[in-house]
């Protein structure tokens, strides 16, 4: 073959080598490769995305509501407390997101409320 190489050791035996094709020298890179643009990959999920708000604070209670804080970003949500879940949107204002309760309550509640009683007969 002609890419074949031998080696003799001092104790009697011989070992043959073989030339790496170039083909084969290039794939050894692939893998690396894939590794740096995966990890490249995702800082630029972290770059764009920002925050997951993975790491949130145990309730907190102010002006008569229960709230959340990110321990990453500080960005705060509403609290249940009768279910023991957030719920609503992300914002740094707290006073907007309390505004925003009082809104989405006031509108169950009128549609609740019928507009005209009616007599049973």
């Amino acid at each position: 073959m002609p890419g074949e190489f031998s080696i003799s050791l001092a104790v009697g035996r011989t070992y043959r080598l073989w030339q790496v094709s170039e083909q084969k020298k290039k794939s050894g890179w692939l893998w690396p490769l894939g590794v740096v643009a995966t990890g490249l990959g995702a800082a630029g999920v972290v770059i764009f995305r920002g925050c997951w708000h993975g790491k949130m604070s145990w309730p907190v209670r102010s002006q008569n509501h229960s709230y959340q804080v990110c321990l990453g970003c500080g960005i705060k949500r509403l609290f249940d407390e009768q279910a023991f879940r957030a719920y609503g949107p992300y914002s740094y204002d707290l006073s907007r997101l309390i505004a925003r309760d009082h809104t989405r309550k006031d509108e169950i509640e009128t549609e609740v409320e019928p507009s005209v009683h009616r007599t049973a007969s």
